[in-house]
């Protein structure tokens, strides 16, 4: 594998290959999937230790993209947004489509690696692994409101950055996306620095709000916590509106995402 430029040849080996059920890239889901990645024999001494971390940034050559595009309608997540250049988005195709990937590593075999959240069809050359680092964490960055069109890829979305940031599916994570759902569809993009969020309720329902919403405590001043024994509460306030979140119940995991939120919630929205 190689591309030329003005100083000459740059020359990229691959050094392993992806393995997955999805073999073509529209059947990939936006927060990917469970993968084996087979690193090549001559490579595996690099593998040496890396059981020592839990998630893996992946690069990737994305063979099957198309490299005369430079611009781009995120169709996949919604076709009504507004066209972004490719440096932009994490467009599949681009002039050269190396791909980066953020996994979790589920478990190591030889030269086997066995990860979830992988975005890459089977076949994919890998060109490169690094492991994700504390002080590569952005708690609260600005980027551009790429909403999902339909409320399901939303709520997967969701669930994916909760899994990440609070890493257990308890009944306050799940709570936690729910809430953030309905916020989102009140209140649009949760990590906006005009939104205040106040949480009542379990340390776990506060830290996953918290995560979703990348509301700080300070600099500037977003997050407030009153630890309660209640079900749960969320407060959120916007532009002079506010949307007060209240569990109305206990449910089970198997019917929490298959219940109408007015079922599983008392919700007052005031402009």
């Amino acid at each position: 594998m190689a591309a030329s430029d003005e100083t000459g040849m740059i020359n990229i080996k691959p050094i392993g290959i992806v393995k997955s059920e999805f073999k073509a890239p529209e059947q990939v889901p936006i927060t990917g999937g469970g993968s084996l990645i087979e690193i090549f024999p001559e490579y595996r001494r690099g593998l040496l230790r890396i059981e020592e971390n839990s998630h893996l940034w992946i690069q990737m050559w994305f063979h099957k993209a198309r490299r005369d595009i430079l611009t781009v309608v995120p169709g996949k997540v919604n076709p009504n947004l507004p066209e972004y250049g490719v440096f932009c988005l994490h467009a599949v195709s681009r002039p050269n489509p190396i791909a980066l990937s953020l996994v979790r590593l589920e478990q190591v075999r030889d030269n086997l690696l066995f990860v979830s959240g992988l975005d890459a069809i089977d076949r994919t050359p890998v060109l490169d692994i690094k492991p994700y680092y504390e002080q590569e964490i952005v708690f609260s960055p600005v980027t551009p409101y790429i909403r999902p069109l339909k409320r399901e890829m939303r709520q997967e979305i969701f669930m994916k950055q909760a899994m990440l940031h609070h890493q257990e599916k308890c009944a306050g994570l799940l709570l936690g996306v729910r809430m953030a759902l309905v916020a989102d569809d009140y209140l649009g993009q949760l990590n906006s620095r005009v939104l205040k969020v106040t949480v009542n309720g379990s340390p776990c329902l506060a830290d996953v709000v918290q995560g979703l919403s990348n509301a700080r405590f300070a600099n500037p001043p977003r997050f407030r916590y009153n630890e309660t024994g209640d079900l749960g509460q969320s407060v959120w306030e916007k532009d002079g509106s506010r949307l007060t979140i209240t569990a109305r119940r206990p449910v089970t995991a198997d019917e929490f995402f298959n219940t109408d939120d007015q079922q599983i919630f008392s919700i007052e929205f005031k402009e």
